[in-house]
C-alpha cells in the first residue's frame, strides 16, 4: 500500500510593495490653478492610481488654512501697500507665504497603501516629511529641528536658532488620500513673511538657506528634497531613527 502523499506546504505570497511616488516637475505655476488640479487629481484617483509628488514654484501669494484667523494678515504702520493675493485653501494650518526662490512639493499620496512595515498614519506621515527636510538641510550643513506643537522645521543652533525655514500644510481626506504639502525657503524675498504672523505665530522669524549662508541652486534643492521624500515615504520603517544620509546636491540630478 502506497504511503499517502502529503499536501504541499502553503506559502502565502506577500502583496507587492507599491511603486515609489512619481515625481513631476511643473515649474512656475499659478497657486489657485494648482489647488484646483490637486483636488481634481484626488477626486479622480482610485486604488491603482500611482502616488505623485508635484514640484512647483509660485508667484507671491498668501494662503490661509481652513481655520485660519485673517487677523494674522497684518496691516497698519510698517506694513507697505502690496498686491499679493490671499487665497483661502482647505489645508490645515494658518497663514503662510509662497514666492519665487522657494521649493514647494505637493504630496498626492494614498496613506491606506501597505508599505514595508505597514501603513502610514497622518502623524507618521508628517514626521517623515519633517525628517526628509532635516536630512536635506543636513546635506547642506544646516541643522534643522522640530518644535513640539509647531509643525515645520526650525534652525537648531546659532544666532538664528528657532527661526523657521520650512513649513507644512496638508489635507488628509477621510479615505486616506492627501494633497497640499511642504515648502522649503531657499533664496527668497523674505519681506512678505514680516507682513503676516507666519503660521499664526506673532514675531516668528523666517529665514531661507541663503540668509543662513548657503548659496544653493533652487533646482538642486528641489531634486534633493523630492528624492529624500521618496526615500522616506517608501516605508513605514525608520520612524524615530537617526537621520539617514541623502544624496548630496551634486548627485540629485536624475529624478524625472
Amino acid at each position: 500500500m502506497s504511503e499517502p502523499t502529503s499536501a504541499p506546504a502553503f506559502e502565502p505570497t506577500a502583496a507587492p510593495a507599491p511603486a515609489p511616488a512619481l515625481v513631476r516637475h511643473l515649474g512656475l505655476v499659478d497657486y489657485e490653478q494648482t489647488l484646483v488640479a490637486m483636488r481634481a487629481f484626488t477626486d479622480a484617483r482610485d486604488a491603482d492610481t500611482p502616488d505623485e509628488l508635484w514640484i512647483v514654484e509660485h508667484n507671491p501669494v498668501f494662503t490661509l488654512g481652513l481655520g485660519a484667523d485673517r487677523g494674522h494678515l497684518l496691516a497698519g504702520p510698517g506694513i507697505p501697500a502690496h498686491a499679493i493675493p490671499v487665497v483661502q485653501t482647505d489645508r490645515g494650518g494658518e497663514v503662510t507665504f509662497h514666492g519665487p526662490g522657494q521649493v514647494v512639493i505637493y504630496l498626492l499620496m494614498d496613506l491606506r497603501r501597505n508599505k514595508p512595515g505597514g501603513k502610514l498614519y497622518a502623524r507618521q506621515f508628517v514626521t517623515k516629511i519633517e525628517q526628509a527636510i532635516i536630512d536635506v538641510l543636513g546635506a547642506y550643513n544646516l541643522d534643522g529641528e522640530r518644535i513640539a506643537g509647531a509643525p515645520g522645521i526650525y534652525i537648531a543652533a546659532g544666532a538664528r536658532k528657532g527661526a523657521k525655514i520650512a513649513a507644512l500644510g496638508l489635507k488628509v481626506r477621510g479615505n486616506g488620500c492627501t494633497y497640499h504639502g511642504v515648502s522649503l525657503n531657499v533664496a527668497m524675498d523674505l519681506a512678505p513673511f514680516s507682513w503676516i504672523n507666519p503660521c499664526g505665530y506673532s514675531g516668528l522669524a523666517t529665514v531661507d538657506m541663503r540668509s543662513m549662508g548657503v548659496d544653493a541652486a533652487l533646482a538642486d534643492v528641489q531634486q534633493a528634497l523630492a528624492r529624500a521624500l521618496v526615500i522616506e515615504l517608501a516605508t513605514v520603517a525608520g520612524l524615530g531613527d537617526e537621520p539617514r544620509a541623502v544624496p548630496q546636491p551634486s548627485e540629485t540630478n536624475n529624478i524625472n
